[in-house]
C-alpha cells in the first residue's frame, strides 16, 4: 500500500499496527510467497505504507517485507518518529535499513522462529517491542516446516 492509498486512520495500539502487517503476511502467503508482512507508521499512528515479502513473486532477493513497506511509504523528510512493524524479527538486511534511515521504533510479531538484528537495533537506540503473537509464531513455524529450502534461501543459509 502506498502512502496515497493509506486510509488516513490513526492506529493507536501496537496490536492495531501489527494487524496491518499480519494482513500483509497473509496476502504474501496467498500469492505463493513467504508469509512475512510489514508496515511503516508515522509518529501519530498514520499508515505510511505496507508490504510483504515478494522475493518469490518478483524474483527479487532484496524485496523483503520491510523493504516493500519502506518503498511503498514513499520519501519521508525524516524517519526518526516512524514505527516499523514486522511480523518476523528483521534480518540483518532489514535491520540495516532501520539503522540507515533512523527509524525510531520496531514492533516484532515473532522472534521465536527467527532472531535477526533486533538486539543490535536496541543496542543502537532503536526502541524494540517483541510481541510473539501466537498466530504469527504458528504461521511462520508451519511455513518453515513445509518449505525448508525456500526458507533457507530467504535467510541466506545453504
Amino acid at each position: 500500500m502506498s502512502a496515497a492509498e493509506a486510509d488516513g486512520r490513526i492506529y493507536t495500539t501496537d496490536a492495531e499496527k501489527l494487524s496491518v502487517a499480519t494482513a500483509e503476511a497473509r496476502r504474501g502467503a496467498g500469492a505463493g510467497g513467504i508469509p512475512i508482512g510489514a508496515a511503516l507508521f508515522d509518529g501519530e499512528g498514520r499508515l505510511l505504507g505496507s508490504g510483504h515479502n515478494r522475493r518469490v513473486q518478483d524474483g527479487d532477493a532484496s524485496m523483503h517485507a520491510e523493504t516493500n513497506a519502506f518503498r511503498n511509504a514513499g520519501r519521508q523528510r525524516s524517519y526518526r518518529d516512524t514505527v516499523m512493524v514486522t511480523t518476523l524479527s528483521p534480518c540483518w538486511y532489514c535491520s540495516g535499513l532501520v539503522r540507515q534511515f533512523g527509524i525510531g521504533r520496531v514492533i516484532v510479531g515473532d522472534d521465536r522462529n527467527f532472531l535477526g538484528g533486533q538486539d543490535w537495533l536496541a543496542e543502537h537506540g532503536v526502541e524494540v517491542t517483541v510481541v510473539n503473537d501466537p498466530e504469527l509464531v504458528a504461521m511462520m513455524g508451519a511455513f518453515i516446516e513445509s518449505n525448508p529450502e525456500l526458507w533457507n534461501e530467504d535467510i541466506g543459509e545453504e
